[in-house]
């Protein structure tokens, strides 16, 4: 008799729990004795585009809970596939402080509406779906919740000449705030 592979395994178990939480330990029971489940899951999402949201999706589910939110694709298609280098991504993060371009809530920092630790996404500028690009350019760091609030939605980052001309703009205890924060982040 042939043996069904993990990710088949997977497939049917989140189509017949379709809306449901899902726990990550049913998963490795599931398809025990493979011991990586998880990466069978990130291969069905980023792969075959299956809409299986994780606490990095949205703040209804805990850390290890999953949910397919809608019927999965027919066909994989290959706008799905990511490609981002672990390389990309350091640049990324270095380059933006591993500080959150909206909100500017640093890694690790405890996100003061969720009570968990931030924790940094990558998040196109223009979105794929619209022909945006896994580059350099085109990514910036966002953290969980700024990330779920900013899918196919948000306009480009602001230039620095436009972020000065509206501190400029401010009134004189924003300024300060905002000079603040500058000097409470980067020091003196």
């Amino acid at each position: 008799m042939a043996s069904t592979s993990a990710k088949a395994k997977l497939r049917a178990y989140f189509r017949e729990h379709q809306g449901e939480v899902v726990k990550g330990k049913e998963l490795a029971q599931l398809v025990a004795p493979v011991g990586e489940w998880a990466r069978r899951v990130r291969e069905l999402r980023e792969q075959e585009g299956w809409l299986i949201y994780t606490n990095n999706d949205t703040q209804d589910l805990k850390p290890g809970e999953y949910m397919l939110m809608a019927d999965p694709p027919e066909k994989p298609d290959a706008a799905f596939v990511r490609g981002i280098s672990q390389k990309l991504r350091a640049e990324v993060l270095d380059r933006d402080g591993s500080t959150c371009q909206m909100c500017g809530k640093a890694a690790g920092e405890i996100d003061p509406d969720t009570g968990r630790k931030v924790r940094l996404h990558l998040g196109h500028i223009v979105d794929k779906i619209y022909g945006g690009k896994d580059e350099l350019s085109n990514l910036r760091a966002l953290c969980s919740t700024c990330n779920q609030g900013a899918k196919n939605v948000t306009t480009e980052k602001p230039s620095a000449i436009w972020l000065l001309a509206q501190v400029r703009r401010a009134g004189l205890d924003d300024q300060k705030a905002v000079y603040e924060w500058l000097r409470t982040k980067y020091g003196d």
